[in-house]
């Protein structure tokens, strides 16, 4: 039987998938065809997970969670299933198409799917201005902090990837870096923190306002994408369709 191994980097993108309480940074087997890593955000963070999985045998990877938009096109909750995923400037990695057909056509009418490039960024990006020059560098139309490790990862040791993202912060807008601050490794919030940032304006309520729908929007289309795409996951899924991603 193979073994799909699931990369987030958040709780929460995580429990799109399963309503387990998860451990964090370590490899859960959800059944017998699924296994799932929270890596905590970042291209380091995907590396470690991604390894770990591989060394445990999984036999396909995915990278699971939300983008940012680098298209005025994409709004939140949209899906980017990317054909090819941007690591540096010259190196660009080729998802396995067959296996991202499959899961396209199994999601509803009502998600909106965009392909094209993905690109990683090793910093956030927190303009619109900053967004529209990493896109015009990369030819991108999304960006994310973890699927360029994971592509590699599967890329060297020769085995299928598939990016699943879902948009949460569109091209006009972006989260404020200090709000870090008041994250924990695994994505969930650090709630006196983030009241002391409030109460020292680093971030405005209405930065939060905005940020809580994006999120939960994209929440909503990875859940869609976990609960139809379900066997592409690895719910049945056979190393027949593996061997032809």
């Amino acid at each position: 039987m193979s073994l799909i191994g699931i990369v987030t980097a958040m709780r929460a993108e995580a429990k799109c998938v399963t309503s387990r309480r998860l451990p964090f940074n370590e490899m859960v087997r959800l059944r017998e065809g699924t296994a799932i890593w929270i890596c905590g955000i970042g291209e380091a963070a995907a590396h470690k997970a991604a390894i770990g999985l591989r060394d445990q045998g999984v036999s396909a990877l995915v990278s699971f969670g939300v983008a940012g938009a680098l298209s005025a096109s994409l709004r939140p909750g949209d899906l980017v299933l990317p054909e090819h995923i941007q690591i540096e400037e010259s190196d660009r990695v080729s998802v396995a198409l067959a296996w991202r057909a499959r899961i396209k056509q199994l999601l509803p009418k009502h998600v909106n799917v965009a392909g094209g490039t993905l690109a990683t960024s090793r910093q956030m990006l927190s303009s619109e201005a900053a967004k529209r020059a990493f896109s015009e560098t990369h030819g991108a139309c999304a960006v994310d902090m973890e699927s360029g490790a994971i592509a590699k990862v599967a890329a060297e040791t020769g085995i299928p990837f598939v990016a699943v993202r879902a948009i949460t912060d569109p091209l006009e807008f972006s989260p404020p870096p200090i709000l870090m601050d008041a994250v924990y490794p695994d994505g969930s919030v650090n709630i006196p923190q983030l009241l002391n940032l409030l109460i020292r304006r680093s971030i405005n309520i209405s930065t939060l306002l905005q940020l809580a729908p994006s999120m939960r929007a994209a929440c909503s289309t990875l859940l869609s994408v976990a609960q139809h795409a379900d066997n592409e996951l690895g719910g049945q899924f056979s190393s027949v369709a593996i061997a032809n991603s």
